[in-house]
């Protein structure tokens, strides 16, 4: 009988959880993972395991650390990696990456709302298009509210429409990446970079597969002002659009200058009543308006290619060969 550990085309699976404030979660959620930790088989009959977990602290408020030890001294697979402070949850998330070492990553929440076991859902998504990442849909509300829930889909929404982002309403902390893409992210994003957006850089097919939302353990760790900074990150962080909007209005404001000038200019001609020195100003501050903003704009686009480069964002990428990497064992169990 073949077994998932001696079989060659089973996927290796690395789970990355930051740690925040896991202390009470965490025991329960390992002792979830534990069961794949000695192999699984997906609805789609593909072989998989989960061969490492790696729980990355981030120093919060509770005694996590303390947690992390405990469990690694319980299960051989769990490692800890240590942050030298609190660097945020996409930062810790990077840093598991980069410490990983299987076929894919699968990045998790410490509070519990993810089921561990739907990340054979994701697996089969991945295997069955062929996509280096894959999403969590919820079929549910997420367990926040609905404020917060309401202002969260309206924030992606706004970045994908006006910034011209990739579509950031399927962002999920639940996700699943080809392990060499995760490490490759991990490795050239830089200092403030929204992690799902340096993904978007260099991920072929990207794909969704639904999850069931849980509800949490504990209270959130996110506090309004927190959520509004990874709000204002994933702006920053999803392109160049924002800048040239500046160039865009300038010249908005110089075409207006121009017709009011014309249209102005006619109205005096034919004898009509124009309030004297008006026509003249009006005119000046939207050209000189216009010409500014369209100044801003080009240096702007400077900057933006500043930007880019201080974000890590690569020309290109280079991967192994799909057909012998994890996307090649795409074949169900007979």
């Amino acid at each position: 009988m073949t077994t998932p550990e001696s079989s060659g085309s089973i996927h290796r699976v690395s789970v990355v959880i930051p740690v925040y404030q896991g202390a009470k979660t965490l025991p329960a959620l390992l002792a979830e993972i534990d069961s794949l930790s000695s192999g699984f088989v997906t609805t789609g009959g593909r072989d998989a395991v989960v061969s490492e977990v790696l729980l990355v602290h981030d120093h919060g408020p509770d005694r996590s650390d303390e947690t992390i030890r405990d469990l690694a001294a319980v299960y051989p697979y769990v490692r800890p990696v240590w942050l030298s402070r609190n660097f945020g949850q996409h930062a810790a998330t990077l840093a598991g990456m980069a410490s990983s070492g299987g076929d894919w990553i699968v990045t998790l929440d410490e509070d519990g709302q993810h089921d561990p076991r739907e990340m054979a859902d994701l697996l089969d998504a991945a295997l069955d298009v062929g996509a280096t990442v894959v999403y969590g849909a919820p079929r549910n509300p997420a367990p926040h509210g609905a404020v917060r829930n309401a202002a969260s889909r309206t924030s992606k929404r706004l970045i994908a429409g006006v910034m011209g982002g990739a579509d950031t309403s399927i962002y999920q902390s639940y996700r699943l990446v080809l392990g060499e893409i995760g490490r490759s992210v991990a490795a050239y994003a830089g200092s403030g970079v929204y992690l799902d957006v340096a993904l978007g850089w260099v991920a072929g097919e990207v794909t969704t597969a639904p999850i069931t939302l849980r509800e949490e353990d504990r209270a959130s760790g996110y506090s309004y002002r927190r959520l509004l900074s990874h709000f204002w990150r994933m702006v920053l962080s999803s392109g160049t659009r924002g800048l040239r909007l500046v160039s865009v209005l300038g010249v908005i404001l110089g075409v207006i200058g121009v017709i009011m000038a014309v249209f102005l200019t006619v109205n005096k001609i034919a004898g009509e009543d124009v309030p004297s020195g008006w026509t003249s100003l009006i005119v000046v501050i939207l050209l000189t308006s216009g010409a500014i903003l369209f100044s801003l704009g080009v240096v702007a686009e400077y900057i933006g290619v500043a930007v880019n480069q201080a974000m890590g964002k690569p020309l290109y990428l280079i991967v192994s060969d799909p057909r012998n990497g994890p996307l090649g064992k795409r074949a169900q169990r007979s």
